[in-house]
């Protein structure tokens, strides 16, 4: 796949406004660093960007040559973008010179963009026939089709339960390991048919396929994992009073975000019987915000938005003990 090739496909930053006013403190934090876990077109960077002094630095991350692409227009020199996960933050840190320092905000935005999801060429949705590819980063490791190829019925079952939440994995595994003896599974088409195939049932309005579509780009590009590492990453480099804030849009990152946070914000307390002063009780690293959901304006204009929720905390203590 060439950037040539790829049509010049439109995205809508959701929650726009809200994660921004949520991540950057006014005064001087704006001098502080920044980090944005997930470029995508853009829209993040360019407001986080905007709310930035002059001495203020933002990192970048993305996977997609396409969006290093798009950020590599940005002339600004308070500007830098990564193409890797944002599981490699503290890396990334150390090459761009500020290895020791903590970082004043981290944005990141889950899931795929709309580009991403309307390229057929890109192999996300089974809304369009395209090559079975669903990598986020298409310069490196192995392509939906290529792993539906070589992995076992139970595998296959595994991650389309766990990841998809499918209580059809295993009769779609078996379909899919029945056709690939006939035939290679080689298109987003030939998935989406053996799927609506052993499905017999779905929820009113949702293609039998979007489980399963889902699961496998999950786990092809190890979501999950990197979204708990970069969590714990992003919190051990964050300064006191620096903001985490997160934008899922399924349930399985926001009940990993949700547990993340309230683990951080919450400590356990000693017996009360024990001669202890409340100043030397034990404090919690983080303090929550309230959960932000897009509005019904949002969701009219956009209505990709409306499966997403964000969450933010404030970090309160500086160094994590433990």
């Amino acid at each position: 796949m060439t950037l040539q090739s790829v049509p010049d496909l439109q995205h809508r930053t959701v929650l726009l406004d809200e994660a921004v006013d949520a991540l950057v403190i006014e005064g001087d934090r704006a001098d502080g660093v920044y980090l944005d876990g997930t470029f995508g077109r853009g829209g993040h960077s360019r407001k986080i960007l905007e709310r930035l002094s002059a001495r203020g630095r933002l990192i970048a991350f993305d996977k997609d040559p396409l969006a290093i692409a798009t950020a590599q227009t940005i002339a600004d020199p308070r500007f830098a973008i990564v193409h890797d996960s944002f599981a490699t933050l503290d890396q990334a840190l150390a090459v761009h010179g500020h290895g020791a320092m903590r970082v004043d905000g981290v944005l990141m935005d889950l899931g795929i963009s709309s580009p991403q999801v309307d390229d057929a060429a890109r192999g996300f949705s089974f809304r369009f026939d395209g090559p079975l590819d669903m990598r986020m980063d298409t310069t490196r490791g192995v392509s939906a089709a290529e792993w539906l190829a070589t992995a076992d019925e139970q595998t296959i079952a595994k991650v389309i339960r766990d990841y998809g939440e499918e209580r059809f994995a295993l009769q779609i595994a078996k379909t899919i390991v029945a056709r690939r003896a006939v035939e290679p599974i080689s298109t987003t088409r030939q998935l989406a048919a053996l799927v609506a195939q052993a499905v017999k049932t779905r929820e009113k309005g949702k293609d039998p396929a979007t489980r399963t579509f889902q699961a496998i780009r999950i786990f092809i590009n190890q979501e999950l994992e990197e979204l708990e590492i970069g969590l714990e990453k992003a919190f051990r480099q964050m300064a006191q009073y620096g903001r985490l804030v997160v934008i899922s849009f399924h349930s399985l990152e926001d009940r990993i975000v949700k547990q993340f946070m309230a683990s951080k914000a919450h400590v356990p307390q000693p017996d009360r019987r024990l001669p202890i002063r409340a100043v030397d009780l034990p404090q919690p690293l983080a303090r929550l915000h309230s959960r932000v959901k897009p509005s019904d304006a949002e969701i009219a204009a956009n209505p990709r938005a409306r499966s997403a929720v964000m969450r933010s905390l404030e970090r309160t203590v500086a160094e994590d003990a433990s």
